[in-house]
């Protein structure tokens, strides 16, 4: 490997994209055991008063929130007041599904590895609609189209979450530990086990235990605790009008008191290269050790697939293979948010991409920073697949609506010999097969593999792309929909 500084080739790679993509602004931070090596930034935090991001600009980490949930997850149970392989019932007595044999059997560590086998629900919506009924959209309403999170209710409270999952209307995926399906619902909840067994809120402990221990000053849930530090992103949102995408500034970020621990911390360049010291160093981030190296390991160990060649540990993603090291990661992405935290343990890097708009591909650029840094052409891939011919009559078998309870919908089709997901207000992904099931496709510069599964009776029946399961509808019920 050379050293953190970026090629020229890279440079002119991020410049390109950043423009193609209007972000507003991204800044982009690699460093060592020793601290920031290299920071790249490109536009501004704040377009309109050309304000530049900083290594200490304040803004949203989204999804990168769940490793911090896990860290603490894992002092728990150092400390004897938990372990991961508990049933989540033992704490939330509360907590139904309408599989009571299943939801008996579902522990933390399932909960931590999007494992107990709850498929995607609309209650993240429920649980932002206050943010939500906030935000000023300058996007012209379509009266044809009705505001769906009109329709949900309120969910403000754990023990309100836990009601919604209990009465929702829907099948568990399976027997716990047998699938993954990305559940914000199974974050929200550890943070719920994590206020009843320590004794404070969830926001509280993190702070206690985790941030400011890390030295993790400018880290927050709420941008008020930052006592007259003024660098702060502003963030902004889009919308298409005739083919055209629309940036605009939306001051209100969106908050979730109940799904905070499933992604709403806000944090910085340095304060979360402190953080990845902990993932680097067994546990330990200057002179304080936040977890035991066999914790450390546990969070790092690749518990279930969640992607080819991608496992999910605790809160983090793995690759085994990222050009012959094990790559840790994870992103984010929220209204304003497009985030991606790297790690390469063995080679003590540590990255960072933050940007103000989601959407874009901010976790796709780190990545070819780290293809840059170990001498890999940008164009080339870390996944290492072979692809493979399939009749139309084959490929014909994939094709079909797929639906999640969290409102997404890919229509699945042949076109000019071609296997195409076409996604509403997003576009189409051409996908390539490479094995049984498998799919590698991409989404606006970002690479993906999509996996279909059969049943018992050799029928296509369930779609995973984006980490969520998706459940392909019948004829009548496609017919329904359209």
């Amino acid at each position: 490997m050379k050293s953190l500084a970026l090629s020229k080739a890279f440079e002119e790679h991020y410049q390109k994209t950043v423009e193609k993509h209007q972000i507003p602004g991204i800044v982009l931070g690699l460093a060592t055991k020793g601290g920031l090596r290299e920071f790249k930034s490109i536009g501004y935090r704040d377009y309109h008063k050309r304000l530049p991001f900083t290594p200490d600009t304040v803004i949203g980490i989204g999804s990168v929130t769940k490793s911090f949930t896990c860290i603490a997850i894992m002092q728990l149970q150092e400390q004897g007041k938990l372990s991961v392989h508990d049933p989540v019932v033992k704490y939330l007595p509360e907590f139904k599904t309408p599989n009571e044999e299943y939801t008996q059997a579902m522990t933390i560590h399932h909960f931590m590895t999007h494992s107990a086998g709850l498929p995607p629900l609309p209650s993240l919506f429920g649980a932002m609609r206050r943010s939500l009924e906030k935000d000023i959209d300058p996007k012209p309403k379509d009266p044809d189209k009705p505001d769906p999170f009109s329709q949900l209710p309120y969910i403000e409270t754990y023990e309100e979450l836990m009601v919604e999952i209990a009465k929702g209307e829907y099948e568990l995926l399976g027997e716990p530990g047998k699938q993954f399906s990305y559940s914000n619902d199974c974050y929200a909840l550890l943070g719920a086990i994590i206020e009843r067994v320590s004794g404070v809120t969830y926001e509280d402990y993190l702070k206690q235990n985790v941030l400011e221990p890390a030295g993790m000053k400018n880290s927050v849930f709420h941008l008020e605790e930052l006592d007259g530090h003024e660098d702060i992103a502003s963030i902004y949102n889009k919308y298409e009008d005739d083919g055209k995408s629309v940036i605009y500034e939306s001051n209100n970020p969106w908050d979730a008191p109940s799904m905070r621990a499933a992604g709403f911390l806000k944090s910085t360049v340095n304060d979360m290269i402190k953080y990845g010291e902990i993932f680097q160093n067994n546990g330990k981030v200057g002179d304080q050790q936040i977890l035991t190296p066999e914790s450390m390991e546990a969070i790092m160990t690749p518990h279930i697939q969640c992607e080819y060649n991608r496992y999910y540990g605790y809160g983090v993603m793995i690759t085994p293979d990222f050009f012959g090291y094990k790559l840790i990661d994870h992103g984010g992405s929220i209204k304003g948010v497009a985030a991606q935290f790297n790690v390469l343990p063995e080679l003590g890097i540590t990255g960072i991409s933050l940007t103000n708009l989601s959407g874009v591909p901010s976790t796709t650029l780190l990545q070819h920073a780290y293809y840059d840094l170990l001498e890999q052409p940008l164009d080339d891939s870390h996944y290492k697949i072979n692809f493979i011919e399939l009749s139309e009559d084959e490929l014909n078998e994939y094709g079909g609506t797929y639906v999640s309870g969290e409102g997404a919908s890919y229509t699945v089709q042949l076109e000019d010999g071609e296997l195409i997901a076409v996604i509403p207000e997003q576009g189409e992904m051409v996908l390539k097969p490479f094995g049984d099931g498998w799919f590698f496709t991409h989404l606006r510069d970002m690479a993906l593999t999509a996996r279909f599964f059969r049943d018992e009776e050799n029928k296509v029946f369930r779609l995973s792309l984006g980490f969520r399961l998706l459940n392909k509808l019948d004829e009548n019920e496609a017919s329904a929909q359209e």
